[in-house]
């Protein structure tokens, strides 16, 4: 297959998030959340897998008629951020004033954050929580935990974003990676689990999601915290 037939392809890989996203939001509106987060993590997978394949294939070069950033971070609004917050909301984890301030600062705060150009630190991690709202809102949903806490969660990852916190891309970087990409696995794998199992709390498949989400949300300032080993002679 051409080159350049290979680029187009994976923008129409990319592309499809955003039908992924329509799966997600009819689900949603049906109040069938194990299923709108099932959509959610096909899309996340979608999402993992057209970056390394866009840089493997050069797509800015080999057609660069589409603008395969735009296009991720379009399809990233509505999965990462928009239906995650409607679910939120809609679901009754957080009602009344509480619930609308959470769904503010997550919408608000998070196109803000998009729209950041110093989102990206030198290593390729994230300078601040990189909201990945579809992430937090499914453990939330699996562990229930008690309005107050949901609000201190949401409001706490918003400022967040606009610290020099680090929050490391699991694929991208590059420092503790043997251990960050079999974690965004796993997360996957228990996120798919428990949503299959509609969030039983018997479900070994909470503690997967609250160990993985743990290390994937502490390891880049853990990074930051801890200096990186130097080899003699380096």
């Amino acid at each position: 297959m051409h080159i350049r037939i290979k680029a187009l392809s994976v923008h129409l890989l990319t592309a499809t998030g955003a039908v992924l996203s329509m799966f997600a939001m009819l689900a949603a509106v049906e109040e069938n959340w194990s299923l709108m987060f099932l959509w959610l993590v096909v899309a996340l997978i979608v999402d993992g897998v057209d970056g390394p394949l866009a840089r493997r294939y050069d797509v800015t070069t080999n057609w660069p008629n589409y603008d395969g950033v735009l296009m991720d971070l379009i399809v990233d609004y509505l999965t990462y951020v928009f239906i995650p917050a409607y679910a939120l909301f809609k679901s009754g984890l957080l009602t009344g004033w509480s619930g609308w301030l959470a769904i503010i600062a997550i919408v608000y705060g998070s196109v803000i954050y998009f729209s950041d150009t110093r989102m990206k630190t030198k290593d390729k991690s994230f300078a601040g929580f990189p909201a990945c709202w579809n992430m937090v809102v499914l453990v939330l949903f699996a562990v229930e935990p008690r309005p107050w806490i949901i609000l201190l969660i949401v409001i706490g990852l918003t400022a967040t974003m606009f610290t020099n916190l680090k929050f490391i891309h699991p694929v991208r970087t590059e420092r503790w990676r043997i251990v960050s990409l079999p974690m965004s696995l796993g997360w996957v794998v228990f996120a798919g689990w428990a949503a299959t199992v509609d969030f039983d709390p018997t479900s070994w498949a909470l503690w997967g999601l609250v160990v993985t989400s743990l290390y994937l949300c502490l390891a880049g300032i853990a990074q930051q915290i801890v200096p990186p080993v130097r080899h003699a002679g380096s």
